[in-house]
Order: structure tokens, then sequence, then C-alpha cells
């Protein structure tokens, strides 16, 4: 059987002037009311270009863990009606919502303080997640984070603060590998002491992958621990090439991208290659989070071209 794949974008709508969250800052009263306002928008131009996962902006309820502003605290029960419609409209749409808190996220750090506000603000996530009701597929994807001069010491804080984590939090945990620090050997390493589920980034993967593991070893152990019934998720994208051009000091200053930088579009033939691999190993459906600069414009551009491209493939994509 060839698995379904269903694709998806973060945060940003670029197809429609939608905004993904209350941005405003503190002195003007931001509110996660506000913030569902905007998702419910834009869970209906989701719905009307036939795209069924989106990654929600992390920052859905302004300030709601600032110690120093204890104003913002309680916007997840005050808005509790509102998050259960937001989760109804998900589901009668049949979108999956996830979450990708930022580099702020460090369980692996060697300072308590650090540990403490990841974990603080990991279970405000998971909050928000419970309180629309969604499933164990929507997850809040993490890094290991800072090596801290020292990987392996690093991955076991992860892993013991992993442990230390409230249940609720951990039934949202997924972890993903980065393009610099901590690869897939040591993302199996934390799976197979923590039973995390884990988030194969294929740029991430092409960028560092000390251990050489192959692109189909990497997607199949990925795939691996997602537990039956639940529908495991990949990042893709493609590396930039394009020349960037910065004004610095009102002089245009030409600068070289980078390998680990995301692509404006997906480059369609790279896609094609992986997910033709992907139907050989996997026998089960996943997702694709597409990870482009173009967000929901690069996903409806490799529609069309797949179509032109790799129609056979198109016929289970989502």
């Amino acid at each position: 059987m060839i698995p379904v794949i269903r694709l998806g974008f973060p945060v940003k709508v670029r197809g429609a002037r939608l905004r993904s969250h209350d941005s405003r800052r503190w002195q003007n009263q931001p509110h996660l009311s506000v913030s569902l306002a905007y998702v419910r928008d834009i869970l209906e131009y989701l719905h009307t270009r036939q795209i069924h996962c989106y990654r929600l902006a992390g920052q859905l309820a302004p300030y709601s863990t600032h110690p120093a502003l204890p104003q913002f605290h309680n916007q997840i029960d005050d808005c509790a009606r509102e998050l259960a419609a937001i989760g109804d409209l998900a589901r009668l749409y049949n979108i999956r919502l996830t979450l990708h808190p930022g580099f702020y996220i460090q369980l692996s750090s060697p300072h308590r303080d650090q540990v403490a506000r990841a974990a603080q603000e990991l279970g405000n996530a998971a909050a928000l997640l419970d309180a629309m009701g969604l499933d164990d597929d929507s997850v809040i994807v993490v890094h290991v984070g800072g090596k801290h001069e020292d990987g392996e010491a690093s991955r076991t804080r992860f892993a013991q603060a992993h442990e230390k984590l409230p249940a609720r939090v951990r039934r949202r945990l997924a972890l993903e590998n980065d393009d610099r620090l901590f690869g897939m050997d040591d993302l199996v390493w934390i799976h197979r002491r923590t039973g995390v589920r884990l988030v194969l980034d294929v740029l991430h993967h092409a960028c560092y992958n000390p251990r050489g593991y192959s692109l189909e070893a990497a997607l199949t152990a990925a795939l691996a621990t997602w537990p039956a019934g639940q529908t495991p998720k990949i990042h893709f994208s493609t590396s930039r090439t394009e020349l960037r051009v910065l004004m610095r000091q009102g002089t245009p200053v030409l600068q070289m991208p980078l390998p680990n930088q995301h692509s404006d579009f997906i480059n369609p033939f790279e896609f094609i290659h992986f997910v033709q691999m992907a139907q050989r190993i996997a026998n089960r459906p996943f997702d694709i989070m597409l990870e482009a600069k173009a967000q929901d414009l690069a996903l409806l551009r490799l529609r069309a071209q797949l179509a032109h491209f790799a129609p056979e493939l198109l016929a289970h994509i989502r």
C-alpha cells in the first residue's frame, strides 16, 4: 500500500493578508483571544485550499509565562471556550495543528533555571493544545538544545529533564535533529531512553550527519518511533542558492547563501526524489511540513509542479 502524505507549512500565510498571532507589545494589552480570531481565519483559508497541516505561531498567548507580567498569566483559562471552538474547527476540516517553540527551549542546559523556564514554556504550550482538545498528533517539536561543551552530557541532561516533565507535556513532545549539533544518532540514543517521538528534518540531516546515516536509514529510524495510530511528521526544505542583497547603512552588500538556509520555494525534483524513496520504505501515512520562506505559496506551487512532473505521486499527496 502506498502511504498517503499530507503537506503543511508553518505560521505565516503569504497567500492572503492574515496575521498568525497578536504581536503587539505588552503595553497595548495583546491577548490570546485576538490570536485565536486570527487562527480561525487561517483555518478557513487552509480549508479552501485543502491544506491539512499547519504549524501554529509559538506566541499565540503573548507574555503568558512572563514572570514580571502576571496580568497575562490566565489567558488560556480565560479563552477556554474560544480554544475549544478552534479545536472543533480543526477537526471538522481535518487540519493537524502543531507547535515548534524557539531556541529558548533548552532542556539540555546545565543551568537549572533555564531548564525550569523551558519546562514552564512547554507546559504552557501543552495546555494550549489540550484546551483545543487535540489528539496526540498535535505535537510540540523541540531540539535537544546546546551542547554546552559536552554533547554526551547534554543529551543525557535532555533525557533526564524530559523524564521530569509532567505526563501531559511528554505526550505532546517530539524531538527534531538540527543542522550543526545533534544528528539522528543522538536522537535515536535519546529515544531509546525516553520514548520521545522523532521528527526527521531532511535539510538538517544533509547539513549535519557525523555518523553517516543514509537518508533512508534516518527516515526509517524516525518513522519507527511513532506508535501505531499516530501519524509521523517530517520536515522538508531545500537549501537556498540565491544571492542575497542586504542594505548596510544605505549601501547594498552581497551575501552568499548558506547551506542551512531555507529556499523561498521547494525544489520539486529533490522533493520527488525524496517522496519516491519514502514510499519504498514507509508502510504508513505521514505528514511533511514544508519549511520554505514562501510558506503556503511554496506548498501550492509544489502541488502544481507535481501535477506536471510527477502526477502519479500527486494522487497520494494531500
